[in-house]
């Protein structure tokens, strides 16, 4: 996928590749991401763009031919449901969201709906200096609004209060440090939350990124911009 994106790639062709039947190759691949290989492909694809969007100048359209899309319009549309915003205002400020907001509360939530919480925790030799990025989704990509989110300074307790029924994956984000060329993540999931249920404990216990890993698609704050709908949890030791 990361070498070929800009190619039509069918399940046959990645099946084929794998040398696994494509019903197999299928079950397979979302056992080990969490995603089908069509959506893992049109991430990547986004993830692909979101970096050619602040590294290079060339167009929108040149980038969504690049990706592999034949239609601006589509990319511009699945790029904006998926980041955030459009590309051109993603370039505009340089892949930096201005606030991160989780989807509003209902007067229901308020009165019965339980908490996530947790520790994030770091690998061993990490460095403890990055903000950390913690949203609750309804599918293991990181991509559109969270339904709840909350940021930490690092690592430490978080809580994500007054989430709504539904079954949802945690998932955690620290981008890459001057200690740490690759992105570190955590998914936990899926936690199935009752109305007027108890609350969920789910540790985040952060690892590198790898290529099997999920992209990060949402466009996330700079460190110094608040996130709303969520509360803020200071590490503690």
């Amino acid at each position: 996928m990361h070498e070929n994106l800009s190619e039509v790639l069918t399940l046959d062709d990645m099946a084929r590749t794998a040398m696994f039947s494509k019903f197999h190759f299928s079950r397979m691949f979302q056992r080990v991401t969490g995603l089908s290989p069509a959506r893992f492909l049109s991430a990547v694809r986004l993830e692909r763009a979101k970096h050619l969007l602040v590294t290079t100048s060339l167009s929108v359209t040149q980038i969504s031919h690049q990706v592999g899309y034949a239609s601006v319009g589509t990319f511009s549309t699945r790029f904006s449901t998926s980041v955030g915003m459009s590309p051109s205002l993603y370039r505009q400020r340089r892949g930096q969201a201005g606030q991160l907001a989780s989807r509003p509360r209902t007067e229901r939530d308020r009165d019965h709906a339980p908490a996530v919480c947790g520790r994030v925790e770091l690998p061993a030799g990490a460095a403890a200096n990055g903000a950390v990025f913690i949203g609750l989704f309804p599918e293991r990509l990181p991509q559109g609004q969270p339904v709840r989110c909350a940021a930490l300074p690092g690592p430490g307790r978080y809580t994500l209060a007054a989430v709504p029924p539904g079954s949802w994956y945690v998932l955690g984000y620290r981008a890459p440090t001057p200690d740490a060329r690759r992105p570190l993540v955590a998914a936990r999931g899926p936690v199935i939350v009752a109305a007027g249920g108890p609350d969920h404990h789910v540790d985040l216990p952060l690892r590198p990124m790898s290529d099997l890993d999920p992209p990060m698609l949402l466009a996330l704050p700079d460190g110094s911009a608040p996130l709303t709908g969520a509360r803020r949890t200071e590490p503690t030791p």
